[in-house]
């Protein structure tokens, strides 16, 4: 099991780390594991733990003294879950990742095996965004996507994303009527639902949107996820119909697709013509030069790039067999008619997922 609690779960505005809170998320989490049940907790609330120690009175704007405050609270809140954990005999791991881990596949493979390992060591790994040197540019932005992430990495069974609302509701229920959503079976069930984007206390960053877009990721990948109120916890883990489950829809990928989907960040694009789609879309075929217009970024063969159309549209996300120089003088050539060397698929079928988005920009 993957277990997700928010900050807001964890922490009060002005008194920072609640250890009565977290001691009774311990508890639920202790029983499971008595169970014979192995735990992976992701646990936000480093920055906020931080606060009060430092006698700041609010969130903090910049980054450089966010860090600071990550770095003061990560090792009171690690540490009083060790404690917590003790009094049921389990042994805890740190572990902290920026989206950098993952988005590079040797990092995925090595976080992967790290929590393998501590599992069948019989740890109860802990796992945060490392706060104290993500910059914006490689910050997950919210810990349920890291929690959908690590529900793959962790083959789990289940996914439980825990906050201070107890499920999703078809609107705001704190400012009008709204009804709690039993079952979301996909992306369809939610069409015409508004998602909130602020946590309730003040000291979280993420709202409903970041736990739908993580329920939608684990659940498309194959692992169930239940969005839920941490006093549910209890209630959730032992399957009862609490909050709002996310089923699981079709089949488990492996990692290598799902890191291609979800955690590679592509280094560059390449530009293809109509047949090129179809021949990708339609047939999942490998991209050969034949197809290619043009490309974009400075990548190097082996590097993550996203498959445009002549609309705009992203096609697909695959892993390029060339770097960004040798490609321009293989634009629109067929195979038989390039070098030995350069006859090899520009993309080949099986390092290539499909997706479909418009790219801004």
């Amino acid at each position: 099991m993957v277990v997700k609690v928010g900050s807001s779960s964890l922490t009060t505005l002005p008194g920072g780390l609640d250890v009565d809170r977290l001691r009774a998320l311990v508890d639920v989490l202790g029983a499971l594991r008595a169970a014979g049940r192995q735990v992976v907790l992701v646990s936000s609330g480093a920055i906020a733990a931080g606060l009060a120690p430092l006698s700041l009175t609010g969130r903090p704007r910049d980054l450089a003294t966010a860090q600071a405050a990550a770095s003061v609270g990560q090792l009171r809140l690690v540490q009083t879950y060790a404690d917590a954990f003790a009094a049921h005999g389990v042994t805890v791991g740190q572990v902290l990742l920026t989206a950098d881990d993952l988005t590079r596949r040797s990092h995925y493979r090595n976080a992967s095996q790290t929590i393998e390992r501590l599992l069948a060591l019989g740890v109860l790994p802990i796992v945060n965004e490392n706060d104290t040197v993500a910059t914006e540019e490689i910050r997950f932005g919210d810990n349920d996507r890291l929690a959908a992430l690590v529900a793959h990495v962790a083959v789990a069974d289940a996914l439980v994303l825990l906050s201070d609302v107890d499920g999703v509701y078809d609107g705001d229920p704190r400012t009008g009527p709204a009804q709690l959503i039993d079952t979301v079976r996909g992306p369809e069930d939610l069409a015409a639902v508004a998602l909130g984007s602020a946590s309730r206390n003040g000291v979280g960053t993420g709202g409903m949107a970041t736990k739908v877009e993580a329920a939608l990721i684990a659940s498309g990948a194959g692992v169930p996820v239940v969005v839920a109120s941490t006093p549910q916890a209890a209630a959730a883990l032992a399957g009862e119909r609490v909050g709002t489950l996310f089923a699981a829809r079709g089949r488990r990928p492996s990692a290598r697709q799902f890191w291609l989907r979800y955690a590679s960040r592509p280094r560059g694009r390449v530009l293809l013509d109509e047949g090129a789609v179809r021949a990708v879309r339609e047939r999942h075929a490998s991209l050969l030069a034949a197809g290619v217009t043009g490309s974009t970024g400075d990548f190097l063969a082996d590097d993550p790039v996203e498959l445009v159309g002549p609309d705009g549209v992203v096609v697909a996300r695959g892993l390029v067999a060339y770097d960004a120089r040798e490609l321009p003088a293989l634009l629109g050539r067929k195979t038989a008619d390039l070098d030995p060397e350069h006859r090899r698929e520009v993309v080949h079928r099986d390092e290539m997922v499909l997706v479909s988005r418009r790219f801004a920009g």
